[in-house]
């Protein structure tokens, strides 16, 4: 008895005249030597499959094998596989290195088919041989050592281990072997002359070749190799190329030409002239179906190929020259009979369950089918399918054998009928293709919930926009019919900034229209989610949830507010003094605005609208600042006077002012120069003061600057795993930079990333670095406002590089004044 490495069982129930097809999975096997005796037993198929031996008479097993000829029978007294027949792999599998022989089992009451395989085993039962029992070879005595000479390869139809493992060449002083070994794995032995010939001394050499297999025990070959020494005529002619391989059409007609195989001769006159042989070894075979043309070396079509019957064919070709003694050049050739794809693939259905429950499991056969192709190869390959949209799919045994199985939950209200296409094709060229419809009808439940168009919604909302508008309609759809299929939505509780998202939007039940229950302002809620669930009215019903993401979009609704000066109010007076020794280029005062708006509605420039002396003074168009335009003239008033309009970058603009009122004055030093004055006098120990003043300014800011990267990354790594959108939150993480005032809100919460840092101090411009990126995003991609030094750059970058690793940065430049 035979081990069995798995099982694999197919069956088929009659019960009260309906089929009921299951599927028990695996896949049985025997494996068993060949040229076993009749009688020897394989395996127990009674116990292996399950079976009871008193009922195999009753059941009447039956064993079937798909070629025809019957090599096993059944003992139905022990429910044993037993051999019926000589089993030889030669002659079953040829060359194949997998022999494999299928059965199919049917059994009847209940009605059950089975599929078994047995694995037939090479054994060592052939020798080599070689066609040619005896090879005369001509070898010039003017030969030089190492030259070499091909000879017959032997036959062996045993496989791997047991097919030629090497040759050996009879004991002499001239000759050695050599075993080249060819990409197909053919080994093909080479005589090599060791040492220069002496026709005066030995005109021949008897030689022995040997070859030898690699089974257990080892078989072996011989041939004769008589060696003769020729006198003159010292070259001989060479090929081209060693190995000529082709290709050509099993339909190919005699007379066709396949390959040329061209030598050449370097002596003159009948020593240089050159004819083309098939070898001494040459098959039988390979003679009917293959001719040579002995004057150009054209091989042509003879017989009939058949792809079928062998599929390569190798030989040697020999050119000889016409000198005396002649000489003789060989090469190897290689011609493959291209398979023609002529019989289409058919499809067999052995059974068909209908109609099918709709709640039947995943899994469930329905049907079991087979395709099979006359053709072999690439054309003999067939591949089963079946169209696409319906809920079934194949699941393929062995020797193209599948059965049909529910791949999901059937839903008859979706189609109470499928009309199954399966399509056989091969792998021929053209691909020839057979198909069969099979009609498989469905019975009823509430199987499907709805399923939204999309599963996460994005809308853009603008600020101020009024109550009652539509923000956007989803829509999900019920593959079910009538009740099963009406569908009604509803929004699930959650809480924006603390209030119920009902006193924000509400939703038709019916449509899916979402609506606004008031205006909203940007720069209080920027985004915010809403959870749509959509219900079916069956029994019991079935639902789905999506979220929507609003977006609430800026206005330019925010005029720019001055705080500095900070007693100037909009359009207040705002007094200041300067020395009328000022030249030009002199700083007078810092005019400094905010934006509560975003974006192109925050960026703000200044101008001067108003000027007692317009050529006097001049404002910085971004940063604010008053600065003198020329020196002080004597004829200049005293009282100057400035209205100054800040503007935003929004659509419209808005735009505030302030009014500076500049008095000069005699006797007002610029601070600047009176503190230089002073440390010019303080000499070398206010030098020595300053020097310690620098250090320790630095180590305070490295200190600084150390202290805030550790905190940052600290909070960053405690509010990865929260939750969070696109917003400004109580439970954001702050970041501030105590010696640039320098503030990162970051929300990495949820599947909506945003990112805030705002920096500067009161007389200089801050920056803002704002980021938002789309829910669906895979990566996060930020987009950032570019900061106002390097040093406020590294700053950032390190905290958002230490809190999220994989994100792309983008920078661009915004103005906003604090």
């Amino acid at each position: 008895m035979w081990t069995r490495p798995y099982s694999w069982q197919l069956f088929l129930c009659w019960c009260h005249s309906s089929f009921i097809w299951t599927t028990i999975e695996g896949q049985t096997r025997y494996s068993i030597p060949e040229e076993l005796k009749q009688g020897s037993v394989v395996g127990n198929l009674a116990r292996d499959l399950g079976l009871i031996v008193s009922d195999l008479d009753k059941r009447k097993l039956r064993i079937t094998s798909q070629d025809g000829k019957q090599y096993f029978g059944l003992n139905p007294r022990k429910g044993e596989l037993i051999v019926t027949d000589r089993i030889d792999r030669e002659e079953l599998c040829g060359q194949r290195l997998s022999c494999v022989l299928p059965l199919e089992l049917v059994i009847d009451a209940p009605l059950q088919l089975y599929r078994v395989e047995i694995e037939i085993q090479d054994t060592n039962d052939n020798s080599p041989s070689f066609v040619t029992k005896e090879k005369a070879l001509k070898i010039a005595e003017l030969v030089n050592p190492g030259a070499k000479f091909p000879l017959e390869s032997a036959q062996d139809p045993d496989v791997g281990s047991n097919s030629v493992y090497s040759y050996l060449i009879s004991k002499n002083d001239h000759f050695k072997i050599t075993v080249k070994t060819h990409k197909d794995g053919r080994k093909i032995p080479e005589l090599v002359l060791e040492k220069a010939l002496d026709r005066e001394k030995q005109p021949t050499h008897n030689l022995i070749l040997t070859a030898v297999d690699g089974g257990d025990p080892v078989r072996s070959g011989t041939a004769q190799i008589t060696v003769i020494v020729l006198d003159i005529n010292d070259n001989a002619p060479q090929f081209e190329r060693n190995v000529y391989e082709a290709n050509v059409s099993e339909k190919a007609t005699p007379g066709k030409e396949i390959v040329s195989v061209k030598a050449t001769d370097i002596d003159e006159g009948l020593n240089g002239e050159i004819e083309y042989f098939f070898a001494d070894q040459t098959a039988k075979t390979t003679l009917t179906l293959f001719d040579i043309n002995s004057n150009t070396g054209a091989i042509v079509v003879k017989g009939i190929l058949d792809h079928e019957s062998q599929a390569i064919h190798r030989f040697d070709v020999t050119a000889k020259d016409k000198g005396n003694p002649e000489m003789d050049g060989h090469c190897s050739v290689e011609i493959k009979i291209v398979d023609v794809n002529d019989n289409a693939p058919e499809i067999v259905v052995k059974s068909l369950t209908s109609p099918v429950p709709e709640d039947s499991p995943v899994g469930t056969v329905i049907a079991l089918i087979s395709a099979r192709d006359l053709d072999s190869g690439d054309n003999g390959k067939v591949t089963l399918t079946l169209s696409s949209g319906s809920p079934f799919k194949l699941n393929p045994s062995l020797s193209n054998h599948y059965s049909l199985v529910t791949s999901a939950t059937l839903d008859r209200e979706k189609s109470g009928l499928y009309r199954v296409k399966l399509r056989a094709a091969d792998s021929g060229r053209p691909a020839l293709s057979t198909e069969k419809i099979l009609e498989v009808v469905l019975s009823d439940v509430n199987d499907n919930p709805p399923v939204f168009s999309q599963q996460i919604y994005v809308v853009y909302v603008q600020e101020n926009s009024p109550p009652g508008r539509i923000l956007y309609s989803v829509s999900a759809l019920d593959a079910d019919v009538g009740e099963n299929a009406k569908v009604s939505y509803s929004i699930l509780e959650s809480k924006v900034q603390d209030v119920s998202v009902s006193s924000y939007v509400y939703i038709n039940s019916e449509n899916g229209s979402i609506y606004s229950m008031h205006s909203f302002d940007y720069e209080k809620l920027k985004v915010f989610q809403i959870v749509v669930q959509a219900k079916d009215q069956g029994s019991p019903s079935l639902s789905s949830n999506t979220t929507v993401h609003v977006f609430i979009l800026d206005q330019n609704d925010n005029a720019p507010a001055v705080i500095y000066p900070s007693s100037a109010g909009l359009g207040s007076l705002s007094l200041q003094r300067m020395p009328r020794s000022a030249k030009a280029g002199h700083l007078v005062t810092k005019v400094t605005a905010v934006d509560a708006d975003s974006g192109h509605n925050a960026w703000i420039s200044y101008k001067v609208a108003e000027a007692t002396d317009a050529s006097l003074f001049g404002v910085n168009q971004y940063t604010g600042e008053v600065r003198t335009k020329r020196g002080v003239a004597e004829q200049d008033d005293s009282s100057q006077r400035l209205l100054i309009e800040i503007r935003d970058d929004g659509e419209p603009v808005q735009s505030a002012t302030v009014t500076v009122s500049i008095l000069m004055e005699d006797g007002l030093h610029e601070p600047i120069l009176d503190i230089r004055h002073k440390a010019a006098e303080s000499g070398g120990k206010t030098g020595r003061l300053a020097l310690y003043l620098i250090l320790s300014l630095a180590s305070v800011s490295v200190l600084s600057l150390v202290t805030f990267l550790i905190l940052a990354v600290k909070c960053v790594r405690n509010s990865r795993g929260s939750a969070s959108c696109c917003v400004r939150r109580s439970d954001c993480d702050d970041y501030k930079n105590p010696n640039r005032n320098l503030q990162i809100q970051l929300n990495t919460d949820g599947p909506i990333k945003y990112v805030e840092v705002l920096g500067g101090d009161m007389m200089s411009q801050s920056q803002s670095f704002r980021s938002c990126m789309s829910p669906m995003s895979e990566y996060s991609d930020f987009t950032l406002i570019k900061p106002s030094s390097t040093s406020d750059f590294k700053e950032v970058i390190s905290v958002l590089d230490a809190s999220l690793p994989d994100s792309t940065w983008t920078f661009e430049s915004q103005q906003v004044s604090t």
